[in-house]
């Protein structure tokens, strides 16, 4: 099968043919349609993850997929040949991801099934950033009313969060560059987002929106204690980087550190939003196979929204 597999990290991905995996126990062999790119992928191929997970040679990056189950494991349940898929490759290792044409993923974690219209092209794009999302909204718990700023709001997981805080009935503060990366965000939602542009005094732009502190704070860019510093006292950060309660002791806020969890709840609660039109997922460009050293090069300058990838 092609895929991009690499002999080494750090590396430039490139296509080439390797042997099509096959399904133990348990497993779904999944002929991949779409990916797509994430800060994992990204920190995976710069060699980044060395020391903290087994890295399994030939490696093929990659956690997002979607697609059609081509085979079943034995005891695999839930899933049939022909079941239209999508999810997030989540096995202990890296080394057997969705950048390749065919994908082995356990049945019981990380797979879900694509209602009907939703695409396989969006559902591609839709797992890891959707559940870090969805994940990261949960652990602030938005009160309708509240005000949740969202730090990296122009990237996969923060247009997301944007949606989710709106659809909650938060007041949203979004940070953003002026001109087309603040239209990008403005355009995730019909409701008023209040712009903060990152690149000048965030803090005092902040306290100009919300003097009293905000309610919670989303931490998926920047620095996490300046961030915490513009709390309310009892206000909540969730932080997808790493940020976790011990950064501020003493601080009269809580801090969460989140890890995307693709359950098959969580999921299924993404897919049937983006299928309806309540979630939208903002894919602003598209790469074939071949162009994926593009894709991570256009990724790691800083894109908006998601980049996807086709393979079927």
């Amino acid at each position: 099968m092609r895929a991009i597999a690499l002999s080494s990290v750090p590396a430039n991905p490139a296509v080439t043919e390797v042997a099509t995996p096959r399904p133990d126990a348990g497993e779904l062999l999944v002929k991949v349609a779409a990916s797509s790119i994430n800060g994992f992928d990204a920190m995976t191929v710069a060699g980044y993850l060395q020391q903290m997970m087994e890295h399994r040679y030939p490696l093929i990056p990659g956690k997002d997929f979607a697609g059609t189950v081509e085979a079943v494991g034995e005891g695999a349940e839930g899933f049939a040949v022909g079941d239209r898929v999508f999810g997030v490759a989540m096995k202990p290792f890296l080394g057997t991801g969705s950048l390749a044409e065919y994908l082995v993923v356990p049945a019981a974690y990380g797979v879900a099934h694509i209602p009907q219209g939703l695409s396989a092209a969006v559902a591609g794009a839709l797992g890891l950033a959707g559940t870090a999302a969805l994940d990261s909204i949960d652990a602030v718990d938005p009160q309708k009313g509240e005000t949740v700023l969202i730090s990296g709001a122009t990237g996969g997981v923060g247009a997301l969060a944007v949606q989710v805080a709106v659809a909650r009935g938060a007041r949203v503060l979004a940070t953003a560059r002026p001109g087309a990366e603040s239209d990008f965000v403005r355009g995730l939602t019909d409701a008023e987002i209040d712009l903060v542009d990152f690149t000048a005094e965030v803090a005092a732009q902040v306290r100009a929106l919300a003097p009293n502190g905000v309610d919670a704070v989303l931490h998926l860019a920047g620095d996490g204690a300046q961030l915490a510093a513009l709390l309310r006292p009892g206000g909540r950060l969730a932080s997808t980087l790493g940020f976790g309660p011990d950064a501020v002791p003493g601080a009269e806020v809580s801090v969460t550190s989140v890890m995307a969890d693709p359950n098959r709840l969580t999921l299924d609660r993404l897919a049937a939003d983006a299928a309806t039109g309540a979630l939208r997922v903002p894919i602003t460009a598209t790469y074939p196979l071949e162009q994926v050293a593009q894709a991570f090069a256009d990724f790691g300058a800083g894109a908006q929204g998601k980049l996807a990838v086709s393979i079927a």
